[in-house]
């Protein structure tokens, strides 16, 4: 389970702060699949960092399976993105030596699995 509470994401550009994402609440179910659409600009790539614990929000709550990630350590959002978080990117970003299935149990392999 996925959920943000009035999540924030602001950029320090020289002097300047940049608030890319205010007050975002969002809840994705187990088992949901989600798409997140929007124009260039919006916060969707800020949005999916944060939600693949690449990056962690400025305010707010960022929830995952009940659990506040801006208590995890490093090591513990690794865990997150090789256990339980995957993405479907408009580029696959595929090896193109691999066939289809190969590319796909490539992470699995990475993670023990």
């Amino acid at each position: 389970m996925i959920r943000f509470r009035s999540i924030e994401k602001s950029y320090s550009l020289g002097k300047e702060q940049v608030d890319v994402l205010k007050g975002i609440d969002l809840h994705i179910s187990r088992g949901e699949f989600t798409a997140i659409m929007g124009p260039s600009g919006s916060g969707k790539s800020t949005i999916m960092n944060i939600i693949g614990c690449l990056d962690r929000q400025t305010g707010g709550e960022y929830l995952f399976n009940d659990k506040l990630v801006s208590e995890y350590d490093d090591m513990n959002m690794a865990k997150i993105r090789n256990r339980s978080i995957g993405f479907v990117f408009q580029q696959f970003h595929l090896l193109p030596h691999l066939d289809t299935r190969r590319n796909v149990e490539l992470p699995m392999i990475y993670g023990g699995d």
